[in-house]
């Protein structure tokens, strides 16, 4: 799981990078789609189209366009905002989580889930108190990537009951790559030798992300391992510092504890209902 925050800071580190240096954000999210459908590609190639065998299409449809879009939210939101801020904003997508869960899942939202949910959301009054100068735009990108992060979660909840993993993630990289082509089309620009490195780097790494959390909880209990995902936010503060030398203010960090500590006790409490 500490290993996954890594990656997580790093991915961050790369979109900044990338758009930096003028590679477009439709470009960004068609090689990171690309890329977990190389990752797939090896079990195509053994199963053959059979992988893809479902009776549930429109719910894979559904949670490939939320991947789709949340990656598109979640790349922009850099342009806009620093790494730490674009970070934390992006761990409200358990308090929407638990705002969903009831009525489209069907799931009982205790107490302890509601407080977290209220403590999270008080914790981005915090951080975006009138007179801050985070960017409007930014936070209304990360935001509509927490939210549709939530279609990720809650899809990949109902698909599990019936759903191999392997099919998942196939449907996952075939959507995903076909959906993102035409904007790459769009608006490709040229790039150059770095430009290309860093993104076939992205494409290579970052679908490891999940490989790491998946086999985290594999050999650990997921109450013990939760609190971790959180330590991307300290790689991610670092690497932002040693970078692009940024360095959030103290209502900022006031803001980041309150929501880690509202999502961290939302996650506790996903725990025990579990």
């Amino acid at each position: 799981m500490a290993a996954a925050a890594v990656f997580f800071a790093s991915e961050a580190l790369a979109i900044r990078l990338m758009t930096a240096r003028g590679i477009p954000v439709e470009v960004q999210v068609f090689f990171r789609a690309a890329g977990q459908l190389l990752w797939v590609a090896p079990i195509v190639a053994r199963s053959g189209l059979a992988v893809f065998r479902t009776e549930r299409a429109g719910l894979h449809l559904f949670r490939g366009g939320s991947s789709l879009l949340t990656w598109g939210f979640y790349f922009a939101s850099f342009a806009w905002l620093d790494l730490a801020t674009a970070t934390v904003l992006s761990f409200t997508n358990v308090m929407f989580t638990t705002l969903l869960a009831g009525p489209v899942l069907g799931e009982r939202v205790d107490g302890w889930r509601w407080a977290g949910t209220i403590a999270g959301f008080l914790g981005v009054a915090v951080m975006l108190r009138p007179g801050t100068a985070v960017s409007g735009i930014g936070v209304a990108l990360a935001l509509a990537s927490a939210m549709t992060w939530c279609g990720i979660t809650l899809s990949s909840r109902a698909l599990a009951l019936t759903e191999r993993n392997t099919t998942i993630m196939a449907w996952v990289g075939l959507v995903t790559t076909a959906g993102s082509a035409p904007f790459a089309v769009w608006g490709w620009v040229p790039l150059g030798l770095a430009d290309g490195a860093i993104l076939l780097a992205v494409a290579l790494f970052s679908p490891s992300i999940i490989w790491l959390i998946t086999s985290a909880y594999r050999h650990g209990e997921a109450s013990a391992l939760a609190p971790f995902q959180y330590l991307r936010l300290v790689f991610v503060t670092g690497f932002g510092w040693l970078f692009f030398h940024e360095a959030p203010d103290g209502w900022t960090w006031a803001g980041a504890a309150v929501i880690l500590g509202g999502a961290l006790i939302v996650t506790m409490a996903e725990v025990r209902r579990r």
